[in-house]
């Protein structure tokens, strides 16, 4: 092995002579470094590679022991071990050097086989830490990268499956990702309302986001002469068309039962699959739920899932004006929606407009 390879030492010792001894006695194993100063020493102890031990005189002109390991310790990524050097008997300098931080305390004059002994031992434990902390690094990138690939797997999934209930129903167009941007951005709008506030944290919002394109997919279930009809429904397809909701719910929830453990995105879009037709006066379909008995999310996709019908065109109906949807929604307020959800929605009326022409059909 060349020296370039042995582990290295730092020596910072005022002491012209205790260097040269210091060195003697540890190159045969080591690869030795110098300084006579603190500052000196410092900037040796900075500069990269870094040193594996620092062997560290207490008493020094300018800055002390004390003050170098002060400095080392004021960056958290300098984790090098320092073993003090005195020749201070006083136990409570001791303690202090090691309060300070000191991995250990030598005093002088050094006795070689004591000296040797503990710098191995520093170096040997200081390998370990850098290899669980390597290994540790490795771990950790290894399970972001499955995470990733996880996440990735759920939303294509998502997507794939939202797009099954599309493809049943061509005019819906850019539907799904114009809905589910109108949610995320009206749940972020109302992150900090009182009410909302201790729901609406960001996992929620995530999980949400990732739920709402989720909310038609009952319509798999509809038959073709009802769902792809041009006109308007009889009574009766009316009662057939209203079942989407539970039917979706339903595959959801067969779908949890299947899953070895809860998937936390699941709940939120069985929640929405069944209760987005809700309406805060309680004339929805299909539980006739009143006000907060309509899950959050369920309240969000309403709002959502109106408004882009409304702006959409379909072969029964033409594409209503921004305005008259504006318009529309407000008259819904505390009727078919939350009050507190078309209030966000209002305010910031621009920004769904955006996401309207952002995601056109």
């Amino acid at each position: 092995m060349t020296e370039i390879n042995f582990p290295t030492i730092l020596i910072i010792d005022d002491s012209v002579e205790d260097l040269d001894t210091l060195s003697s006695l540890l190159r045969p194993a080591y690869r030795v470094l110098a300084a006579r100063t603190g500052e000196a020493g410092l900037r040796i102890a900075r500069r990269p590679p870094r040193p594996d031990l620092i062997l560290l005189d207490v008493l020094m002109p300018g800055v002390d022991g004390y003050g170098v390991l002060a400095e080392l310790r004021q960056d958290p990524s300098c984790d090098i071990p320092v073993i003090f050097l005195t020749a201070l008997g006083d136990s409570e300098d001791e303690e202090r050097g090691l309060e300070a931080g000191a991995a250990d305390y030598v005093s002088k004059p050094v006795k070689p086989t004591v000296l040797l002994a503990r710098a191995r031992n520093q170096i040997e434990m200081k390998k370990a830490r850098d290899w669980l902390k390597d290994q540790n690094a490795a771990l950790e990138a290894e399970v972001e990268r499955r995470m990733a690939e996880n996440n990735l797997i759920q939303l294509v999934s998502i997507r794939a499956l939202a797009h099954l209930a599309e493809m049943r129903d061509t005019e819906t167009g850019n539907h799904i990702l114009r809905t589910q941007h109108y949610v995320q951005l009206l749940a972020n709008l109302l992150r900090e309302h009182p009410r909302f506030s201790k729901i609406l944290t960001n996992r929620y919002i995530d999980l949400l986001t990732r739920s709402a394109p989720l909310h038609d997919i009952g319509k798999v279930g509809i038959p073709d002469h009802i769902l792809l009809k041009p006109g308007a429904l009889t009574d009766e397809e009316w009662v057939v068309m209203k079942t989407h909701a539970k039917l979706g719910s339903d595959a959801i929830e067969r779908a949890e039962r299947d899953s070895d453990q809860p998937v936390e995105f699941l709940a939120l879009a069985k929640e929405i699959a069944h209760w987005h037709h809700e309406k805060w006066n309680g004339r929805g379909y299909p539980d006739g739920l009143v006000g907060d008995a309509i899950p959050l999310s369920a309240r969000l996709m309403a709002l959502a899932d109106v408004f882009d019908a409304l702006i959409s065109r379909r072969v029964y109906k033409t594409r209503m004006p921004l305005e008259e949807a504006r318009r529309i929604i407000a008259e819904g307020r505390a009727a078919h929606f939350d009050p507190d959800i078309v209030d966000a929605f209002l305010n910031d009326f621009h920004a769904f407009v955006e996401i309207a022409e952002r995601y056109g059909d």
